[in-house]
This record gives structure tokens, C-alpha cells and sequence, in this order.
């Protein structure tokens, strides 16, 4: 039956928690039990990273991870002969829609096999536990275990759709879009690629912009000190291909070769460390630029009180993985930092060039040089254009007021 009110027994799905870079999962959590909900999170695969945010300990005795399949408990097993046993025909439907649905893609038809039994176990959980609203991110896998879910118990969900999750395989997404309640994107420019993939689901799209928390990210008071002698440039990002640090290297070379003092600090770790040191290394660099691995929130947001300028040249990769709208960015405008960024996918609804921070085209490292340059010797400018920013998070991009319209959005769904 209808409910007027939203829920606050919610189920959250992600790919893995906790995941350091992943601080809008987190944040949105927190959010939410800020609001009175009980959140348990269901992750498909358990975090394993050495470096982990300390607000994650909150959720602790919440977290449902699950295990390899060479540690299958008999739980899983269980839960589906119970589904078998209670309703056949929806947990048959289940799998069936789940392989139809992946069969053109043979790496998700294989991770469906895995999915589907553990969503079948996690949905067992959720009828007997009070759970009233599923909500998955990402739209691949754990959207998938959301519908499973959804077919099994008749409880309501949505999911949320950030970037390459939508670009690069979009196997199954339609399917997955069209029984969700509502499905929800982080940009105007994923709600164009939805609605292009799904017509007759396009009016069930709502753009929902990950948020910034500015009780904590707050910046400090202007003061008239003098610039600090050697300025210094982060870049908070995983040190992977999308996020364009090959073309920051590039333009630090160039920085040097004009003869602009500065320190770059690159905060991250990823499978691109061992070629980035190697191009540090190629150009001379080691004395600017510093690698200083994975860091927990408060490191960051300190390194970026700290900033002169943040910087993330990001890219679209051969593969279409790129940026939803980086997160990074917004924390660095909330602490009124001038950003430079490039133009590609959701990143211009969160600057506009010229007012919020500066864009330049992506690969391009001679522009990027050209506008960290410029900036670095603009004080004026950089002050000016970080305070538009701050105050363009503060209207669009707060955690607080999103966080509101996604649980209303979950108070309006009905269960069949």
C-alpha cells in the first residue's frame, strides 16, 4: 500500500564498502541516520583498502558484505530454497530476467551468477528485518541486486547512476531503469544519456547532485598574509587514467620551464603510481611534485586549506570511463579554493569557466599550464573566482538539502 511518509528503515547497495574514494556513499549514509533512518548497507564485495575514513566506524554492526564464493556460507544456500520454497515463481522470474538480461555481455552474465543468489539471501534479510525502500549506487551490479530484490519481496527501489556505469556497458541498464520507482543521476548530461536509452522510462529520472557536507568543509577567514613563497597545487584523485595526471606531469614540466616556483602534491593511489613516478622522474620533477598515497578526510581537507590552487585534469578514456561530477571538486570550491578542472562529462554544471574556477580542454597540457600560471599570479582572480565557486556548492551542491530530496523521493514509492 501507498506510504505518505518516507522511510526510515532503507537498504543501501553499493560494488564495495568502505571504498575511500567513494565519500558520496558514505556522506549520504550519515546524512540520511542524521535524519532519523536505520540504513543497513549491503556491499558485494568487502572493503580492502589499508586506508579507510574514520566516519565509516558509525556504520559498524550495519554493513552486510559478501563473501567469495570459495567461503559461501549456508546461508546463501538457504535463503534460496527458502525462495523456492515461499515463491517459486518470483525467484525463478529473478533469474530469469537477470540472465536474459546480461546475456550479451559475458562478463556481466558471469558476475550475475554471483550476484543473484547473494541478492536472494540480502532480500530474505530485508522482508524479516523491517527494511522498507532498497536503493543500490551505481547502476551495473548493484542495481542489479536491488531488482532482484525488488522481485522478490515487492519492496520499492532506485538506484543512483553516476558515470561510467553508464557510458561504457550499459548492458541490462534499461531494464534495471523501468521497474525502479525512481531512478536517479548525479547530472543533466547522465539525465540526457537515460532518457535517450529509456524513452518510456525518462519521467522517472531525477538529477540529484552528490553533496559537499559544509559543516565540515569550511574555509577559513581571509587574512592578509603574504603568499606563501613556493605555492603549492593539489590534485585529490585515484591515480588512475581518467583522472588526466599524465597531463598534469606535462604541465608541471612546463610550470618549471618558465620558471614557476611551486610544489604539486598528489593525493591518491592507484594503478597508474608506477608510470606517473617514471614521467616525474623522465622530467626532473621529484623536487615539485610529491606522490602522498591514500589519505583520510581530515589530511585532505586540511592539504586543501592549505592549496593555492586544485587542480584535476580529468579525461575520457578509450573505454568511455570518465567523471560523473568529481566530488574532490566541490570539497576543494567549499573551502574556497580556486579550482582548475577540464570539460568533460558533468564537471561544467559544477563549473562554468571563468566564474566558479577555470576549464580547459581535456589532454591539453599547455592550456592547463597556461591557466595554473595565471592563477598563480593572479591572486586577485583566484580569490574572486573561489568565492563564486563556494557560493555555487552552497546553492546546488549541499549535502544536506540533496540528501532531503533523495529521502523524499524514497517517501513517495509504494510496494506492490
Amino acid at each position: 500500500m501507498p506510504t505518505s511518509a518516507a522511510p526510515t528503515n532503507i537498504a543501501y547497495l553499493t560494488s564495495r564498502f568502505p571504498k575511500i574514494s567513494e565519500t558520496f556513499v558514505l556522506d549520504e549514509v550519515l546524512e540520511l541516520r542524521r535524519r532519523g533512518c536505520t540504513i543497513e548497507l549491503f556491499a558485494l564485495l568487502p572493503g580492502d583498502e589499508e586506508i579507510v575514513h574514520p566516519e565509516a566506524s558509525e556504520l559498524d554492526g550495519h554493513v552486510h558484505a559478501a563473501k567469495p564464493i570459495s567461503r559461501a556460507t549456508l546461508a546463501v544456500l538457504a535463503a534460496q530454497v527458502g525462495w523456492l520454497r515461499r515463491s517459486p515463481r518470483r525467484y525463478l522470474h529473478a533469474w530469469r530476467r537477470g540472465i536474459r538480461g546480461n546475456a550479451r555481455s559475458p562478463r556481466f552474465l558471469l558476475r550475475s551468477l554471483v550476484v543473484i543468489p547473494v541478492a536472494a539471501q540480502w532480500a530474505a534479510w530485508a522482508r524479516d528485518n523491517g527494511i522498507e525502500h532498497i536503493h543500490a549506487h551505481w547502476a551495473t551490479h548493484p542495481a542489479l541486486a536491488a531488482l532482484v530484490m525488488h522481485d522478490l519481496t515487492g519492496l520499492p527501489f532506485s538506484f543512483t547512476a553516476h558515470a561510467h556505469d553508464l557510458m561504457v556497458n550499459t548492458t541490462m541498464l534499461a531494464e534495471k531503469m523501468r521497474p525502479a520507482y525512481v531512478d536517479v543521476t548525479i547530472s543533466e548530461r547522465n539525465r540526457t544519456i537515460l532518457a535517450a536509452l529509456a524513452p518510456d522510462a525518462a519521467e522517472n529520472i531525477q538529477v540529484i547532485h552528490c553533496g559537499v557536507d559544509l559543516r565540515r568543509f569550511v574555509p577559513a577567514e581571509e587574512t592578509n598574509l603574504p603568499p606563501s613563497e613556493t605555492p603549492t597545487l593539489v590534485c585529490i584523485a585515484r591515480l588512475e587514467e581518467m583522472k588526466g595526471h599524465r597531463y598534469l606531469i606535462d604541465a608541471c614540466a612546463l610550470l618549471q620551464q618558465h620558471g614557476v616556483r611551486f610544489r604539486c602534491l598528489l593525493i591518491g593511489d592507484g594503478s597508474e603510481r608506477a608510470a606517473i613516478t617514471q614521467q616525474i622522474e623522465q622530467y626532473g620533477l621529484a623536487e615539485h611534485v610529491s606522490l602522498l598515497g591514500a589519505q583520510p578526510r581530515d589530511a585532505v581537507r586540511q592539504w586543501l586549506a592549505d592549496a593555492d590552487v586544485v587542480v584535476l585534469p580529468s579525461v575520457v578514456t578509450e573505454a568511455g570511463r570518465t567523471e560523473g561530477i568529481p566530488v574532490a571538486l566541490m570539497e576543494a570550491l567549499a573551502m574556497r579554493r580556486p579550482v582548475v578542472a577540464t570539460a568533460v562529462s558533468g564537471v561544467p554544471e559544477l563549473i562554468t569557466d571563468g566564474v566558479h574556477g577555470r576549464l580547459v580542454p581535456p589532454r591539453d597540457a599547455v592550456a592547463l599550464a597556461d591557466a595554473l600560471e595565471a592563477l598563480l599570479q593572479d591572486r586577485a582572480l583566484a580569490q574572486r573566482l573561489a568565492a563564486a565557486g563556494r557560493a555555487h556548492v552552497e546553492e546546488a551542491f549541499d549535502l544536506q538539502t540533496n540528501v532531503a530530496r533523495l529521502h523524499g523521493l524514497f517517501g513517495k514509492t509504494s510496494a506492490t
